[in-house]
């Protein structure tokens, strides 16, 4: 019976760390330059994203700002962030999708959708 108790947790024990090595990265972790096309200008900003699904995103323009309410489903992204626009606090909310090495998407603001495109650093 011990050895039987044995057999099957060393089997359990396999599958499970056959399961954590096939499971695929998060496709939006890691480092992404973006192109935002508000209508001042277009405006060069990078993303940070890490395991946990935290992050930021900074810019000469805009500084440095915290993600929030960061989600991933298969290849669809969203997520928030609050930045200084002009000596106007902003709120931003992204909803777009990553295809390899590729972002694509856009901000919604309360002047509308501003398109945003970007590549993985």
């Amino acid at each position: 019976m011990k050895r039987l108790y044995k057999g099957l947790m060393i089997a359990v024990a396999t599958l499970f760390l056959a399961a954590c090595a096939t499971t695929p990265p998060n496709p939006f972790v890691g480092g992404w330059d973006v192109t935002i096309d508000t209508p001042v200008g277009v405006l060069s900003a990078a993303l940070d994203i890490t395991p946990e699904l935290t992050g930021t995103m900074s810019s000469a323009e805009m500084g440095s700002a915290t993600l929030s309410g960061v989600t991933v489903q298969d290849n669809a992204v969203s997520f928030q962030t609050t930045v200084s626009a002009q000596g106007q606090s902003l709120t931003l909310r992204f909803a777009g999708t990553i295809d390899g090495d590729s972002l694509a998407g856009n901000f919604d603001t309360d002047f509308g959708a501003i398109p945003v495109t970007g590549v993985r650093r």
